[in-house]
């Protein structure tokens, strides 16, 4: 692995409960590095799952720790019960009381702004949309807005999927529902722009949670119903937006050490699929040895043509 320059981000995808395949890879990188996280990164950009690990840093925890807190969080988070076996007639799936004990258990009564005010300073950016001014929120320690909110209220906004679990404060929902369930634009910006790191001392590291494989079947296509589609198309939505961000960063930010990773999997694995933790773990042991290996995503290097004069 290239050793990492003066500044060093982070920037987490969304993915629900396979967050647990960051924080699996960032344990490896801990244990390659000899160095806890939170001593490796000063900055650190999350979007839905992302959040819960971002914060975790923030809140110096080690990767190790944000693994069997997903462990923990899984079967308490995601139970069944009656309202996943009759949804969609219900408004939700998940009751958020769990999600909130889980989080305030590691989180306590933590405001956004103790980060900033720590020693050393840490900067994160959260993300979540408002439904009711119909905009993207990036949720930061050293915004004034944002100082007194709890790190488990910004959190449980980010993680706030539509469908799953209820609004927080009847407006607020998953930070991945705009542009950003892939970070690491926002990331790159928040090191260049706000922190004003020079992108030439600044390396950025950017996790994927795993790409479900392709969708798409010839054979079928033609004789899909109209509500056959949806996931296919959504599934395309999100990963094109996820490559997008990818692209950005590398076109805008070019003095950057940008490094994405990503792992692809095998088999389509739900947000709230808790019964692939294993196989999870596994994907986490890939995505950290393509971390300490130097593997960037195909994602990467993405050549805009020249245009002739």
């Amino acid at each position: 692995m290239k050793p990492f320059r003066k500044h060093v981000a982070l920037a987490i995808d969304g993915g629900g409960i396979r967050g647990i395949v960051s924080t699996r890879a960032l344990s490896i990188l801990e244990e390659y590095l000899g160095t806890p996280c939170h001593q490796v990164f000063q900055l650190a950009a999350g979007t839905s799952t992302g959040s819960i690990i971002s914060a975790g840093i923030g809140a110096r925890l080690t990767a190790l720790e944000l693994t069997d807190l997903y462990l923990n969080l899984g079967e308490k988070v995601f139970p069944k019960s009656w309202r996943t076996a009759l949804f969609p007639l219900s408004r939700y799936r998940y009751p958020a009381e769990a999600l909130i004990n889980q989080l305030a258990a590691y989180f306590g009564h933590l405001k956004m702004g103790d980060f900033w005010t720590g020693t050393p300073p840490f900067d994160i950016v959260i993300t979540s949309f408002d439904l009711l001014t119909n905009h993207t929120m990036f949720i930061k320690p050293w915004k004034e807005e944002y100082r007194d909110w709890q790190v488990v209220k910004a959190v449980q906004a980010s993680c706030t999927v539509p469908t799953y679990f209820p609004l927080v404060d009847g407006r607020y929902i998953d930070g991945g529902v705009g542009a950003y369930a892939n970070p690491c634009y926002l990331a790159a910006y928040e090191a260049c722009f706000c922190l004003a790191w020079e992108p030439s001392e600044t390396t950025l590291i950017s996790l994927g949670t795993g790409r479900s494989p392709h969708a798409y079947q010839p054979e079928g296509a033609t004789k899909r119903f109209a509500w056959e589609w949806l996931t296919p198309i959504f599934g395309a939505f999100l990963q094109s937006a996820d490559d997008q961000q990818v692209h950005l960063v590398d076109t805008f930010f070019d003095q950057l050490d940008f490094r994405r990773f990503q792992v692809d999997m095998d088999e389509s694995i739900e947000m709230d699929d808790t019964s692939q933790m294993p196989l999870l773990l596994t994907y986490g042991n890939i995505l950290g040895e393509k971390i300490i290996n130097d593997h960037y995503d195909r994602a990467m290097g993405i050549v805009a043509p020249k245009i002739k004069k």
